[in-house]
């Protein structure tokens, strides 16, 4: 007998697929959009935004062709809050956050999750592209598309609930099935990363959220070398867009060390300052095989690399050190563990030297 799933719809091509897949399986599937926005946009702006109108009605239409019943569910004022205020309040902070990963946890398989077991759901599926072994988060067979960092937050109970149709293909792989399928989103453009700046422009976007506060840039030495209008509108390890007026004694570029929300000030310096070796974490979500061992691995963005670690847990924390330096790692983010290619665990990023 099959299961009772809800499948997470966001109006484009990978969700689509899952949802489609998980029908032909044989179970019962009911398609969900969430609409993330207060005031959606008619039209999405070229590769980037969603939850506009043109997604709800991509997702239905896909219902539709598959065969399942669909709904919209109004997530609108949930996700200003734990995702867009999170977002503005972390950069305030002088952290670089991570939304898609706040989302994932906050939305998708909290909210969502908790209404759909509510409702008698056994599961939802969504298109992400990871994989789950024997109940633990892998990494997907497309290494260039894989988003298990970013469900790394997920507990084990929730990714008891979940299913990831689409671990074991290619993106290439889903456009074509979308297409052989007869659904219209199959060569429909992927959203950008953070999805509710449809522009692109972080900055601009903090800024009207934050106001601007004019605030020093100095080097390693104290010494100001030019000045910004919020500290909020950076990020350590950015290179481009800082405006100094002084050029460095050896002509070359500067980067972003760290960033002091208090005083507003923007240190920067040579690219071998960003070279961290040992990073300070929050509490840590275990979600992988109950028992850690055997060499593991970090990741630190998105589709960032990975490195060789070790770590201890320390008063609630974990301390992790790394095998070779690594650079511009930002507060906010998430430290990922991995043994090959499963989830061992996840972690925030609250300092690093």
């Amino acid at each position: 007998m099959g299961l009772r799933v809800l499948a997470a719809m966001s109006g484009g091509v990978d969700s689509a697929v899952a949802a489609a897949r998980i029908a032909e399986a044989g179970h019962d599937v009911t398609g969900v959009h969430l609409a993330l926005s207060a005031n959606p946009q008619s039209h999405r702006t070229g590769a980037r935004g969603c939850c506009t109108i043109e997604d709800s009605r991509d997702a239905r239409r896909a219902a539709d062709v598959i065969g399942i019943p669909f709904y919209i569910w109004d997530m609108a004022e949930r996700f200003q809050r734990d995702v867009v205020e999170d977002f503005v309040a972390e950069y305030a902070a002088g952290r670089t956050p991570n939304p898609c990963l706040r989302c994932n946890e906050k939305i998708k398989f909290a909210a969502v999750l908790d209404r759909a077991l509510a409702l008698g759901f056994d599961a939802v599926a969504t298109g992400h592209h990871a994989r789950l072994v024997d109940g633990v988060l892998s990494r997907s067979a497309d290494e260039g598309k894989d988003q298990s960092y970013v469900l790394g937050v997920l507990t084990r109970e929730q990714l008891g609930h979940a299913i990831f149709p689409l671990g074991d293909s290619t993106k290439a792989e889903v456009r074509e099935e979308a297409a052989g399928r007869g659904l219209t989103v199959a060569d429909k453009p992927d959203s950008h990363d953070i999805c509710f700046i449809a522009d692109g422009d972080t900055r601009g976007f903090l800024s009207k959220r934050l106001g601007s506060a004019e605030g020093p840039i100095v080097d390693e030495g104290g010494a100001v070398v030019g000045s910004h209008q919020g500290a909020h509108g950076y990020t350590i390890g950015q290179r481009k867009g800082l405006h100094i007026d002084r050029p460095a004694a050896d002509g070359r570029p500067r980067y972003v060390l760290s960033i002091e929300p208090v005083s507003n000030t923007v240190t920067v310096g040579p690219r071998s300052a960003l070279e961290v070796t040992s990073i300070t974490c929050g509490p840590p979500v275990w979600n992988g095989p109950s028992e850690v061992s055997g060499e593991l691995t970090v990741q630190l963005r998105a589709h960032g690399e990975v490195y060789g670690c070790r770590f201890e847990e320390i008063d609630g924390g974990l301390r992790i050190d790394l095998d070779r330096p690594a650079m511009g790692v930002a507060a906010g983010q998430a430290a990922v563990l991995y043994r090959g290619d499963t989830v061992v665990g996840s972690a925030t990023i609250a300092g690093a030297s």
